[in-house]
This record gives C-alpha cells, structure tokens and sequence, in this order.
C-alpha cells in the first residue's frame, strides 16, 4: 500500500486487542498514531511495546482519558484537534439476561460503543470535509445484524454505528472523506483470551476444546471455525484507511469468519 506519511491518526482503545493491532499496521503503514487508554500506565506500555516491536518512537503520541465520557472526548479533542484518519474502536461488551439490564446498563453501553465515535467524529469529520480528505471507521460487529440473545443492549449500539457511518457517509458526498464500518467477527481479543483461560480452568480443558465448543454451539454458522486474529482486522481496518481505499464509503464491511449467512 502506498505509504500514508504526514498523515496523523486517532485509534481509540488501542492499548490491546483490535485496537492495538490497527494502531501497529497504521504505523508500519507510514502514519503518525495516537495511542489511546484510559490510564498512562495502560497508554505507555502499549506506545512501549510498539516500539520494541519496531515502530519509530516519533510517529507515537500519547492520549490517556475515557472517551466513553463527553469530558474524556473534549480532552482528546483538546490535545489533539485534528486528525487525518479517525478509528471508533474503543467499545465494551457485557453479557446479560435483557430483564436484568438496568437504564445505567443501558447508558454505559450507548455511552461506550455510539457515543464515544459520535464525540470524536463530531470534532474531527468537520476539519476532513474542509480538507477534502479523511478516513474514518467504525469498529462494530457481527452482533449488529446477528443480535445475541444475551446481550441485547451490546447488539443494540453495534447495529445504531452502522447508522451513525453510513449518515456520515452521505455528508461526505463528493469529497475523498471516507466513512465506513467493519463487522467484526469472535475475534481473540485480551480480554476474550482470558475468558478462554478461565474457562479451560473451570473445566479442566484445554483452550482449544474451549475454542472448539464454541464454533460448534456459541457461533456454529462461523465458517473460519475458529478466533480471528486481532491483527487480521488491523491489516483489513489498515487497507480501509489507505489510498487504495479511496472507493470504498458508506459501506458496513464483513471481517465476521462467514459467522453471517448471507451473501451481501
């Protein structure tokens, strides 16, 4: 791909897991990325281990603050005005039986997974359409067409960014402001590879009997039949923000493992 150099991105969330891996093919991409957490021990480890795996300490800034909180948003907002390309990943995720999902259930999860991309994109997608150039992504989930039974709020703000992205998509018209959304399968996240450990425990199995009851009862559609790699979505959300990408806008795209059963 060709390089995207003096070109500045925000990935939020990207301490660990997807968002982690997106902000490491971003800078190995070319681009200067801003590392974001909600704690400088959290931001600093990950900018550290970035640099130990090879990413030059001077294409990573540092933005410790909760965008799940409208103070959170302003602060990065504040730090940082302007950005080239804007990755929504930061987002949380709650099992729960719907009658027990309270009003704040519901708002910490709206807060989170919507709000915290509407508050960045507020502030940045403006400054993109002046430009005449941007990126933006929303990290959402196969949960958005597939709502689980189990977490009906989560379904719920992954199926409202769809919206949110293809609106903003539509507002972009004619520019080369790009605005789209990924659909993200079970993926082996940090904080999944510690429910996989801890129910191997509980079970006296192994990971990959874990992994294996999973696709067959949790998600049997899945046709990859196994996790996907957090870096395999950073390598996907990496090409959307590329120059190759100019064409695609407006779209919900699949990086799910075939978990939905449809053609488009």
């Amino acid at each position: 791909m060709t390089p995207l150099k003096n070109r500045l991105a925000f990935v939020s969330g990207s301490t660990a897991g997807i968002g982690y891996a997106i902000a490491e093919k971003l800078v190995h991409q070319g681009l200067e990325v801003i590392i974001n957490g909600r704690t400088e021990e959290r931001v600093d480890a990950a900018v550290e281990k970035l640099i130990a795996g090879g990413a030059s300490r001077s294409r990573l800034r540092r933005a410790a603050a909760d965008v799940s909180s409208a103070a959170g948003a302003e602060e990065i907002l504040g730090l940082f005005p302007d950005v080239d390309v804007l990755v929504n990943n930061f987002g949380t995720f709650q099992p729960k039986a719907f009658a027990d999902i309270t009003d704040d259930d519901w708002n910490n999860m709206w807060n989170a997974n919507v709000m915290s991309g509407v508050r960045l994109s507020r502030g940045y997608f403006p400054r993109m359409l002046q430009r005449k150039y941007g990126r933006v992504v929303f990290i959402s989930s196969e949960s958005a067409l597939q709502i689980p039974s189990d977490v009906i709020h989560y379904g719920v703000s992954k199926t409202a960014q769809l919206a949110v992205a293809r609106g903003m998509a539509e507002l972009a018209t004619g520019t080369n402001v790009t605005v789209n959304s990924v659909l993200v399968g079970p993926t082996k996240s940090e904080g999944m590879g510690r429910i996989l450990e801890q129910m191997a425990r509980t079970n006296r199995s192994t990971e990959a009997e874990v992994e294996k009851w999973f696709f067959d009862s949790v998600r049997p559609s899945s046709l990859l039949k196994r996790f996907i790699r957090p870096e395999e979505i950073g390598s996907f959300v990496a090409f959307l923000c590329s120059e190759e990408a100019s064409a695609i806008t407006g779209a919900a795209l699949r990086a799910d493992g075939g978990v939905v059963k449809s053609v488009i």
